[in-house]
Parts: structure tokens; C-alpha cells; sequence
């Protein structure tokens, strides 16, 4: 009896072992990953029913549906999709919690859950929940760091975090410290660099990830535009195959007032089916154009993403450059039910969304030499827009808002051209004109005199300017602004 008994508690503590769960990035994962990570989601999704099924008890598949639900909805912001997989993310999190706290993946997953939440309910408009999700994934990297110092993806979703935190200025940072939050724009991605430059499993496997990460980080608040499109270009990342690193590319590029480059990038991606079918193509190859003033063919793709795309980012901008481009060829019945579309459909979170539904409700229509030079000088055709500008003084114009948007854009113009000194006088007198102005213009000239001072070495003064961008109000783009000033700030202070 007694040898019985033991074979008994034996066979049932097998049983039990069995039933543990376990955070095993298996081949099977892996592969899933990369397939997912390069937005071929459904041969990422087949593979992931095929680990489950191999191991029950592996939670890394949960992990990685995650990421397929996250760049589903971020990249097509469709609400019946979010309302079906809502919920999907806190059961994963509920399962997930589970797991052995041994395990260094622990923490880790659970960071990166909540941070794929917190990212899709700022999508979809859910800042106070996105808040919250935002802080749990924080703490848990930062706890899984100090337990597992040496397991290298800790750095890079803790300096990520780090870095964002980091341009919080500091009359608000008690509201991050409510939240258990600090952070350093340079210790941050000081962080980040570490895991990005590495050379361990970790570093090669998350490789896609973090390059996407890495790049907007350096992009955006490290203002390392160059830089940013440099690595892409310089580690050879796959923009072909890869559409995730495809999409990477050109959108830094239109930011970057490089739409050639962009083009390419769009036009030569694999086309295959297999990959996440999105409108965000038309998006971008409709803005690649129409800073060429290639008005017809801009049409083409900015309607097919209005007519395709089922969320609200970005709708309104779209509707705007819909409307400019019937408004240049002349069709003004077009461009008048584009503004209506403008005022009528999308939301206002995003920025440029913000400025298209002021732009539309003032009922006016821009002036179309400055309009064209405005689009030319977006898309990094700075001669040819300076070739319109010829001959022209702030005397040309009667109105005070075309005033201050002559000489902000001489300034833009001179500045991209690396004529710095020009370009400071010219923003020196768009600051002047429209400090208290609801447009924009004042505020971008104040942030990029501060960006020429702080590539001169002069932080005290590129500070002086970063402020004072901060301190004008009631403008377009306040919000993205604040931000980039914050973090030059913050590069300026070495924090």
C-alpha cells in the first residue's frame, strides 16, 4: 500500500508539472514572430494555433496574438474589429498572470501586453484607460529589470518608456510621479541604444521591433532625423519584405520632406497578399504626391484611403489635402464638398486633424502661390518653391495671415537649404507677427530657431526659443509641438 501510494502522489505531481505553465519562445514562436513583426499576420496567427497545439501550457503564444491584434488595429483603426477584440487583451493579461514569476518573460510579456492596450486605446480614443495600462506596463518592466538585470529586451521597453517619460516638463512631472513614473530622454535612449546595438538572441529576434521603435524615438525626440533614416539605410533593414520596416521608411521619409525616397519604398514593396492589407499606403503615396503638386494622381490614392480606411486618424487631414488638390485644378464645386467631408467626418485627436477642422470652419481658402510653396516645401522642393516665391515681399500680401505665413515659410525654406541665418531673421519675423496668432506658423518658427540654436551649440538660447514655443497658446498642432519642444528642452538640460 504504501508503494502504492507514492507511485500515486508520483504520477500526480507529473500531472501537475505538466499542467504548469511556461513562457517557452520555441522555434514554432519565433518563426511566428518574425512572420507577424513583418505584418504577414495570418501565416503569423496559422503558426501560433500550431505552437498552442504543440504545448498548451506555453504562454508565448498568447503573447504573440497580442501583437497580431495590435498591428491590426493600430495600422487599420477599425471599430467593429476593436469592439470583437476588445476584450481580448485582458483575458490574455489575466492568463498571462498565471505564469511562473521565475521566468524572466514574465514581466516582460505583461509589459508588453499592457503596452500594446495602452497604444490601441489611445487609437481609439481611450486616453484614461490608456493612461493606466500605460503605468502597469511601466511598473512591470522596471520591477523585471531589477530582477533580471541581464535579460537585455528589459532595456529596450524600459528605455522606450524612459524616453517618452523623460519630455514631461518638470511642472508636470509630479503627475508621472503620481504614477510611479521618472525618466531621462538621454538616459533613455542611452537604454534603448544598449538592446539596439547589442549582439545577443534577444537583440537579433526583437530586431524589427526595436528598429521600429528605435527609429521614431531618435526621429521625434531625439530630432535625429537624419540619423534615423541613416540606420535603416546603413543595417540594410528589409523594406521590401518587411512591411512593417517598409512602412517605417516611408513614413520617416515624408517626414522628412524625402517623397522620392518614399515612393520608391511604397511602389517596390512585395505585394503579396500575405501581408496586412491597409489604406495607410494610399495615405502615404497621396501625401508623397501631392507635395509635388501632382494633384491628379494625389487624388487617386487620398480618396481611395477616405473611401477605404474605417477609423478617424488622420481622416480630416486627408479631406483637406483632397480639398487643396481640387482647389488647385480649379474645381472648386470638389473642393467644397472635400471641405464639407472635412468638417463632417474623422475626429479631431490627432493634430493635423485639429488644424484641417479650424482650416474648414474659417471657410476661407489659402492663397495659391503660398499654398503651393507650403505643399513644394513639405516635400523637400525647396528651390522650386523659393522659384515661386521670387521677387515677392512681405508687402505683396494685404492680409496679416498671409504675412506671417510668407515669411514663416522664407524661414522654412532658408532653414531647410541650411541658410541658417536667414532663416532665423525670417522666423525672427513670423514670431513677431503672430505670437498670439491662432495659427501655427509662430509657434513651429520659435521651435525651429531653438532646434538651430541647439545644432550651434547654443543650448542657452535654443532653450530660450523651445519656451517660448511652449508658452504660446490657442495654436494648431499644440499638442506635437509642446512635445518636441519638451524634448529639446530636455536634450539642451542633458536629461
Amino acid at each position: 500500500m504504501k508503494k502504492l501510494f507514492i507511485v500515486i502522489l508520483l504520477l500526480l505531481n507529473v500531472c501537475f508539472v505538466r499542467a504548469q505553465k511556461v513562457y517557452e519562445f520555441n522555434a514554432i514562436c519565433q518563426q511566428a514572430y518574425k512572420e507577424i513583426t513583418q505584418l504577414k499576420l495570418n501565416s503569423g496567427i496559422q503558426l501560433i494555433a500550431k505552437a498552442k497545439q504543440q504545448n498548451p501550457n506555453n504562454l508565448i503564444p498568447y503573447v504573440l496574438e497580442s501583437y497580431a491584434d495590435f498591428f491590426s488595429l493600430f495600422f487599420n483603426e477599425d471599430h467593429q474589429e476593436y469592439k470583437a477584440k476588445k476584450d481580448n487583451f485582458d483575458k490574455r493579461i489575466k492568463l498571462l498572470k498565471s505564469g511562473p514569476e521565475s521566468s524572466p518573460l514574465h514581466r516582460f510579456c505583461l509589459s508588453a501586453v499592457y503596452l500594446h492596450k495602452a497604444a490601441i486605446e489611445i487609437r481609439f480614443g481611450e486616453f484614461w484607460s490608456a493612461g493606466w495600462d500605460g503605468k502597469r506596463a511601466y511598473s512591470y518592466i522596471k520591477e523585471n529589470n531589477k530582477l533580471f538585470p541581464s535579460f537585455t529586451p528589459n532595456k529596450f521597453l524600459l528605455g522606450s518608456l524612459q524616453t517618452v517619460v523623460g519630455t514631461i516638463p518638470k511642472s508636470y512631472r509630479w503627475v508621472a510621479g503620481l504614477f510611479g513614473m521618472s525618466g531621462s530622454v538621454t538616459e533613455g535612449m542611452k537604454t534603448v541604444r544598449v538592446f539596439v546595438n547589442g549582439n545577443d538572441v534577444w537583440s537579433k529576434l526583437l530586431s524589427s521591433e526595436s528598429a521600429f521603435g528605435y527609429c521614431y524615438l531618435m526621429f521625434y525626440l531625439e530630432n535625429n532625423k537624419e540619423e534615423a533614416l541613416k540606420f535603416i539605410q546603413t543595417r540594410k533593414l528589409d523594406v521590401v519584405n518587411n512591411h512593417l520596416i517598409a512602412y517605417l521608411a516611408a513614413n520617416l521619409a515624408i517626414n522628412s520632406k524625402q517623397p522620392e525616397y518614399a515612393k520608391s519604398i511604397i511602389l517596390n514593396r512585395n505585394k503579396s497578399l500575405e501581408y496586412l492589407q491597409t489604406p495607410l499606403w494610399d495615405y502615404e503615396l497621396g501625401l508623397a504626391k501631392i507635395t509635388h503638386l501632382e494633384t491628379q494622381d494625389a487624388l487617386v490614392n487620398l480618396e481611395a484611403f477616405a473611401r477605404n480606411f474605417k477609423g478617424n486618424f488622420y481622416l480630416k487631414d486627408v479631406y483637406q489635402k483632397i480639398s487643396w488638390a481640387y482647389y488647385l485644378q480649379g474645381n472648386m464645386k470638389a473642393a467644397e464638398a472635400a471641405r464639407k467631408n472635412v468638417i463632417n467626418k474623422g475626429a479631431t485627436d490627432a493634430d493635423a486633424d485639429k488644424q484641417a477642422l479650424r482650416d474648414a470652419q474659417k471657410g476661407k481658402w489659402p492663397n495659391v502661390l503660398l499654398l503651393k510653396a507650403r505643399l513644394l516645401n513639405d516635400g523637400g522642393y525647396n528651390k522650386e518653391a523659393l522659384l515661386l516665391l521670387q521677387g515677392k515681399t512681405i508687402n505683396s500680401f494685404t492680409k496679416e495671415e498671409e504675412r506671417l505665413e510668407f515669411v514663416y515659410r522664407l524661414g522654412r525654406l532658408y532653414d531647410d537649404l541650411n541658410n541658417y541665418d536667414q532663416a532665423v531673421q525670417y522666423y525672427g519675423q513670423a514670431i513677431k507677427i503672430g505670437e498670439t496668432s491662432t495659427e501655427y506658423y509662430a509657434a513651429r518658427a520659435a521651435l525651429q530657431t531653438g532646434m538651430i540654436y541647439e545644432k550651434k551649440g547654443d543650448k542657452k538660447t535654443a532653450i530660450y526659443y523651445f519656451e517660448q514655443c511652449i508658452g504660446m497658446d490657442d495654436h494648431d498642432y499644440k499638442s506635437s509641438l509642446d512635445q518636441r519642444a519638451k524634448s529639446g528642452i530636455a536634450r539642451c538640460k542633458g536629461e
